[in-house]
């Protein structure tokens, strides 16, 4: 094939598609009436083994989750019975380093491993110019003096208490997800494509940054311009090959792009990614659009990379740029991602064909496998009754440490971390009791940046608004 502005990192072949029946998921409304928690609105179907291929996790015992939320009498956070949560650090609260308040919008978050058996966690703040709070500017740790978000962390103790929480980089905008290294650091991705001039900024934005909680002068406030200039939302690191998988959270048509970053440093460590390297997109031959693909098992064999004309979107953002006759493909709402085995998962949210897109649906993962440069469609959420009903969008993703996944929800009306078992059965295992609104009209908040703490014992969770961090302990592995 004839490349104009671009060239494929393999000869390009044809794109060939399987379709095989999948088993049918449970259900939510049905697991749910079981565990107590009525008004989930969500069905799906998919092979849910595929989800947790080559990973270590134990399958749970039971059936349903844990059982049903308890009510939390403080009204901030519900369990099931024998969970407890602290809560770690709130929105206006001081900073004890001394440094200010703590920022607004607690996002994305991941926990690493520190020296003396703690925990550092770090916590995305997604602040916008006209953010409530921003993260306080850091000499050394300030990117753009304009810019509004940026990263907090906070180390915990053997005993999981605060021992510190300072500004870990700022000056950034909109820092929304991004995700964990194979060396313990942090890549926070911005969700903007806001140049210089804009909404007040003196720097470009919608870069990656390397956040080291341990050292965070040590990592200092360096974009990562090989990575590419576009509205980030989370990555995933190939710990064998170094690759970075980066998924693009665009907010009108042409949707965003699944990227890969192949490193000139492929080995990995601290400070590596800014030796730069090779931006690609992938292209699914024949695959405009991946909302039109709604059958679970679909697969597509032979997937192609392109090189990214201009990382740093100088005059164009990417995903309107020219990458050749074959065109490429694009997502609404591509959000979480994560390494589980020897593949590569990623998440759309939602594809609404009001918006643009070539079809419906209420969220998708799917599944990259390199090696076979195969491309699966794992998972499909749909409505059951009432879309308003807890159930859609599904956002941020990890892996439990009892086994399945763990999938924070970004809709409308009640908000939850809902689990997800091996079995296919879908649990809620936390909802946000922080009401925004009044009783008539209530309205809560989105959970967001869920993840596990080293030796899988705690859950970390944020609330976005009011900014809130819970760490959730309690028989993970019954």
């Amino acid at each position: 094939m004839s490349r104009t502005s671009s060239t494929s990192s393999q000869p390009p072949e044809p794109a060939e598609t399987v379709n095989s029946p999948a088993p049918a998921g449970a259900s939510r409304r049905q697991v749910l009436a079981r565990t107590g928690a009525v008004g989930a609105a969500l069905a799906f179907t998919g092979s849910l083994g595929e989800l947790f291929a080559g990973t270590a996790l134990a399958q749970p015992q039971g059936r349903g989750g844990y059982g049903p939320l308890v009510p939390d009498p403080k009204g901030l956070l519900d369990l099931p019975e024998g969970f407890r949560y602290r809560v770690l650090s709130r929105e206006g609260d001081r900073l004890r380093s001394g440094e200010g308040k703590v920022p607004s919008n607690c996002d994305g978050m991941t926990a690493l491993q520190g020296a003396r058996g703690r925990v550092h966690l770090v916590r995305n703040h997604e602040n916008r110019a006209d953010a409530k709070i921003q993260v306080p500017t850091v000499d050394g740790l300030t990117y753009d003096p304009a810019g509004k978000g940026g990263c907090t962390a906070l180390t915990l103790g053997r005993d999981g208490k605060v021992l510190d929480e300072r500004v870990a980089i700022a000056g950034t905008a909109v820092n929304c997800a991004g995700g964990p290294t194979p060396w313990g650091t942090w890549l926070t991705c911005e969700e903007t494509e806001d140049k210089a001039g804009t909404n007040g900024y003196t720097k470009d934005h919608g870069f990656i940054f390397e956040v080291d909680p341990a050292d965070p002068h040590g990592s200092g406030a360096v974009p990562l311009t090989d990575m590419g200039r576009f509205q980030h939302e989370a990555i995933a690191v190939d710990p064998r090959r170094g690759i970075v998988y980066e998924t693009e959270d665009a907010f009108e048509k042409p949707f965003g792009l699944f990227y890969r970053f192949l490193p000139n440093r492929p080995e990995g460590g601290r400070g590596s990614l800014r030796a730069g390297g090779r931006l690609q997109a992938m292209r699914v031959p024949g695959v405009p659009d991946l909302s039109t693909v709604q059958e679970t098992g679909t697969v597509f064999e032979h997937i192609e990379w392109i090189d990214v004309p201009d990382p740093l979107a100088k005059s164009t953002p990417i995903r309107f740029q020219d990458f050749g006759a074959g065109g490429i493909t694009h997502a609404q709402k591509l959000e979480g991602c994560y390494w589980g085995g020897s593949c590569v998962y990623f998440v759309s949210s939602f594809a609404r064909s009001e918006d643009g897109s070539g079809a419906d649906h209420f969220g998708q993962v799917w599944r990259y496998d390199p090696e076979a440069r195969r491309l699966t469609l794992v998972i499909v959420f749909g409505p059951d009754t009432d879309i308003q009903l807890p159930g859609e969008s599904p956002d941020n993703i990890c892996l439990a440490s009892g086994g399945g996944l763990m999938i924070c929800e970004d809709g409308d009306g009640a908000q939850h971390v809902y689990g997800l078992t091996r079995r296919g059965e879908v649990y809620p295992m936390a909802r946000n009791r922080q009401n925004l609104g009044t009783d008539d009209e209530p309205e809560w908040g989105e959970l967001a940046g869920v993840t596990f703490a080293p030796d899988g014992d705690t859950m970390y969770v944020n609330v976005y608004n009011p900014g809130t961090t819970f760490a959730v302990t309690g028989p993970w592995r019954r």
